[in-house]
């Protein structure tokens, strides 16, 4: 981390998302869904789909810096970042992540956040990552500047899930507002795609509906 900051010219970005679409059919399927295939329905696996869209939208966010030339990515391996504590935190990877139907992306995120937990990850299982993903927001954050895990281009991170008066129209309603924010690599990206990359993820977040889902 201390060469990555050394190395890569870290810029970093923002955007604030309405997730109310999601959180109320989370509400109404967490149960079912548990009940089915054995697993907690985060938050999540809901972003990394759409990431893994996003990062085929924007190649140049999928790729890796080498003195010889930027290096695109035709696969993505998403890493997730888990707090693992006392530890710290270790990032497994999601192999093909982009290939993956919903529900097998979201039982390959628990079992890989699992075996981190209980330190039964396997040297393959923290290598090869293309793109990292993580979730401050399960820490209380609303706000974070992680750092790049070279030799990637940019890190995204989800943060707490608030309830906000927003203005719509002439009126003010309650909304369920998210952060999310993002670390890139200067060398790599400049400000513009870095932003069209953002609002792209935040557009498909707040239009999502059931039939978005990729089985």
């Amino acid at each position: 981390m201390v060469k990555s900051v050394q190395t890569a010219p870290h810029v970093w970005t923002m955007v604030e998302v309405d997730m109310s679409s999601l959180v109320r059919y989370r509400e109404s399927e967490k149960e079912s869904f548990r009940a089915r295939h054995g697993v907690n329905l985060t938050y999540l696996p809901f972003v990394a789909q759409v990431l893994c869209e996003a990062l085929h939208e924007f190649p140049f966010l999928n790729s890796s810096w080498t003195d010889e030339a930027i290096v695109l990515k035709k696969y993505v391996n998403l890493g997730i970042a888990v707090a693992v504590p006392p530890d710290g935190l270790i990032v497994p990877v999601v192999k093909d992540a982009d290939q993956l139907g919903f529900t097998d992306l979201v039982r390959a995120m628990a079992d890989l956040t699992e075996r981190a937990r209980s330190k039964h990850l396997k040297p393959e299982d923290v290598q090869g990552g293309t793109f990292t993903l993580n979730n401050t927001g399960a820490t209380g954050s609303i706000a974070s500047q992680p750092i790049i895990n070279q030799p990637q281009a940019a890190i995204l991170t989800t943060e707490s899930i608030l309830r906000r008066p927003v203005v719509i129209g002439d009126g003010v309603a309650i909304r369920h507002l998210m952060n999310m924010c993002m670390s890139f690599d200067h060398r790599i990206l400049d400000g513009a795609m870095a932003g069209q990359f953002t609002n792209w993820i935040k557009k498909r977040l707040e239009e999502w509906t059931p039939a978005d889902i990729r089985l």
